[in-house]
């Protein structure tokens, strides 16, 4: 996934509005947002435990192959004329070392970062994952696809990002077409026209390499501007095959990113079902930032100060983060590895000290945690019921969150229905103390406003306001 094709897509967009192209700018955004069930509007839906989401999405990266050294002379051969390809690729190293994987795994452990990292099935059709890479031995690879498994996961979603990042395979062969141009690269103009069921074959073709390899997949990331002009093929097709290949109960998928001032709420899209025996859905994720650590070649130095100054006041994060949306980081990683002198490293280094310096309410989580977290925050039905607060759930949710007013002396408590065992919650001082089977005062509302953490079941359960015995 470039950086170039993302913003050429957010480009035309600001295009289209500018010159007056409005509807057909938000017809191209437009997703089928599918099935909702009502919400009763006394009861509010809050981030999970109070908190606000952060998350590291990590492209372009796979096993031992530096995907930039290869990929950069396979873009100049659709596009000879741009400046971006010409660049000395010949002089990249050919390999991210594992060396840097594991430096990299376990600083973000120590600090529990989570986030997405790709692992490009058949890098720049160098070779297959699930086979062998030739330049390495059989044993590099394995051990790369062990370090992985062992010190990623389970911190870490797992995507591919299409099939090679470059060139299209005719799936039912396996090998690149023999057309050299953009209609057959992954990145650009392939995607455009196809069926659900042609963007389904082709996602579960990268999903079942993972699957190989005991790499499971919640998700999938976009390569470029793949899917950008077929988004409701994109999104169904991603429904289909992570259902298929994973039996995912609530896929995801990474195909924007907004550096303006639109919502980067996840979208969840075509619900259906959600009281019958298979409900589903699916999550559009949306990152907030460009690429600012070491761009998608590793020749491009970022910037911290573009995420958050460093008197801590201003930047892109501060202003997502104030909106109480999740601040979801974008990179690529051999821009983060940048050759071996790690700017883009030392960059989210950064960034992540003077962000937790300045705030004390950020919870980091997996895409697809977050992915599951806006699903139950969404298709949740909740009705209140004589005594308490009901919720019919499609999906459960770990720290499920909401503010609901009590009487003077209530207490609330948490029952499973039919016939499951009460649960009370424990109340504790602040919201920042919230885990799941708790309660609060919630200092920003009403008198007899309380914010309420547990763990919602799938299915019917009561939170019921007891008088304090």
């Amino acid at each position: 996934m470039t950086v170039l094709a993302r913003r050429d897509f957010l480009r035309t967009s600001a295009a289209l509005v500018l010159g007056g192209g409005v509807k057909a700018c938000m017809t191209a955004l437009a997703q089928e947002p599918g099935q909702r069930l009502p919400q009763a509007p006394e009861v509010e839906v809050l981030n999970p435990r109070g908190r606000v989401p952060v998350s590291f999405i990590i492209d372009d990266s796979t096993c031992l192959v530096n995907l930039a050294h290869f990929a950069m002379p396979q873009f100049a051969e659709v596009w000879p004329d741009r400046n971006e390809y010409k660049k000395p690729w010949e002089k990249l190293p050919r390999e991210i070392p594992d060396s840097f994987v594991l430096e990299f795994a376990e600083w973000c452990a120590e600090r529990g970062i989570k986030g997405k990292y790709s692992v490009v099935p058949y890098p720049a059709c160098v070779g297959w994952l699930d086979r062998f890479l030739p330049g390495w031995t059989r044993r590099q690879l394995v051990e790369s696809i062990e370090l992985v498994q062992k010190r990623l996961l389970p911190s870490w979603d797992i995507h591919p990002e299409m099939v090679t990042h470059t060139w299209v395979i005719d799936t039912k062969t396996g090998r690149p077409y023999p057309e050299r141009s953009a209609r057959f690269m992954e990145n650009w103009g392939w995607s455009e026209g196809r069926s659900v069921d042609e963007l389904t074959d082709y996602i579960a073709y990268a999903l079942r390499i993972l699957r190989n390899i005991d790499l499971p997949c919640e998700g999938i990331t976009t390569p470029g501007g793949f899917g950008s002009r077929a988004r409701p093929q994109l999104a169904q097709a991603t429904l289909a095959a992570c259902r298929d290949v994973f039996r995912v109960e609530i896929p995801h998928y990474f195909r924007d990113l907004y550096t303006d001032q639109r919502s980067v709420a996840p979208r969840v899209e075509y619900a259906a079902d959600l009281e019958g025996p298979d409900p589903r859905c699916v999550v559009s994720i949306i990152g907030c930032t460009g690429d600012w650590f070491g761009g998608w070649d590793g020749l491009t130095p970022g910037n911290p100060d573009l995420f958050i100054t460093p008197d801590l006041s201003r930047g892109r994060l501060v202003d997502v983060i104030e909106r109480k949306e999740p601040a979801i980081l974008v990179c690529h990683w051999p821009g983060i590895y940048y050759n071996g002198d790690k700017i883009g490293f030392k960059i989210f280094q950064e960034v992540v000290s003077r962000l937790h310096r300045r705030y004390d309410h950020l919870l980091w989580m997996k895409l697809s945690e977050i992915a599951r977290y806006w699903a139950a925050k969404e298709l949740t039905r909740i009705s209140l019921v004589p005594g308490g607060v009901e919720f019919f759930a499609p999906f459960a949710c770990p720290a499920f969150t909401v503010a609901i007013n009590l009487k003077p002396g209530q207490t609330p408590r948490l029952l499973k229905l039919p016939e499951g065992r009460p649960t009370p919650l424990q109340e504790v001082p602040k919201v920042l103390a919230l885990e799941p089977g708790t309660f609060t005062l919630d200092p920003q509302g009403a008198t007899g406003r309380v914010v309420c953490c547990f763990d919602l079941p799938k299915g019917l359960s009561r939170l019921e306001l007891l008088p304090a015995t």
